[in-house]
């Protein structure tokens, strides 16, 4: 298999990428399939979004605007979720750590139950093409609506939920807001990761860590910036689920060849690549590593160590 994935990185064979198996474990499902698959459902073409747009901010303008209209149900929803798992499995995806926000429960008039139905439905029914492992979304602007933190708790009990993810604005909330949740997740045996170093801030990535006892960092690009969080990083394997044409069309990164992954894995950081939102990044986990290849970032070799990596970490 590493022989057949780089030489088609090398030949730029995006069919013969594709084949070969490899992880996606930074994807939210609210906005996880491509663009294109809602415009043929709608019947009509969308607005594209800008190729660069100012951080959270500016994404959550072209959300609001173009996308959230057509998807703030639970047939929207479900849809995407639906098409997500088919473009994964197109893509050689091999297991899924896909995200659903807690917040999704407003689609369903018996909450909490009925999506962990739909859940366990989406589950069984691709369990031989693709290991899907339901992650738990939590926003940060949650934290104070006793509502949604007693929902999240209950998602926790109710075991469905692999892994949890925190996110959004990071001024929101600090850690230790939700540090009752994480010890929870931690308990249930779920894999405990947060977004956090995707605009800079490189000892908040290590302080966030150690607050909430995580395992994987979304992002935390920023910890390139400081050498000895990066040992740290490297000394205690918290490896780093990086998206990265997310973090140059958001603006924390100036162009793919400058991407600082590039430093993390020179200084020993565990690094992933994967999608975060397809519907508006549209570029698959293959398509991430073409990209990185063709940009000069990584050898074709490198890429297959990485991928290698990324699937030999899993249970």
């Amino acid at each position: 298999m590493s022989i057949d994935f780089i030489e088609a990185l090398s030949a730029n064979n995006l069919g013969a990428i594709k084949a070969v198996p490899k992880t996606d474990v930074h994807c939210h499902a609210f906005l996880s399939t491509r663009r294109e698959n809602m415009e043929r459902w709608l019947g009509h073409s969308l607005t594209k979004p800008p190729l660069k747009m100012k951080g959270l901010d500016g994404m959550h303008v072209y959300i609001d605007e173009v996308l959230a209209p057509h998807l703030e149900h639970r047939q929207g929803f479900e849809r995407v979720a639906v098409s997500a798992m088919d473009d994964a499995v197109q893509d050689g995806v091999v297991m899924l750590e896909m995200s659903f926000d807690i917040r999704l429960v407003k689609f369903y008039p018996d909450g909490l139950t009925e999506l962990r139905s739909f859940l366990d439905a989406l589950v069984e029914r691709y369990r031989e093409q693709i290991n899907l492992r339901p992650e738990l979304g939590f926003a940060r602007e949650c934290a104070d609506d006793s509502k949604l933190m007693r929902l999240a708790h209950e998602a926790i009990e109710s075991g469905v939920y692999r892994s949890i993810d925190l996110y959004s604005h990071q001024e929101a909330c600090p850690p230790e807001a939700v540090q009752p949740l994480y010890k929870k997740a931690r308990a249930a045996g779920m894999k405990l990761k947060a977004h956090i170093g995707e605009f800079g801030g490189a000892e908040e990535v290590q302080r966030t860590v150690e607050v909430l006892d995580l395992d994987e960092v979304q992002h935390g690009i920023g910890a390139a910036e400081s050498a000895d969080v990066m040992r740290w990083l490297s000394e205690n394997q918290i490896q780093l689920n990086i998206c990265p044409t997310s973090n140059v069309m958001l603006d924390a990164v100036s162009d793919l060849a400058a991407h600082p992954i590039r430093i993390l894995y020179d200084n020993g950081v565990p690094v992933t690549i994967n999608t975060d939102d397809l519907m508006i990044f549209g570029q698959s986990v293959s398509e991430e590593y073409r990209n990185l290849y063709q940009a000069g970032v990584f050898s074709a070799q490198e890429l297959d160590d990485i991928r290698r990596a990324s699937l030999e970490a899993l249970d």
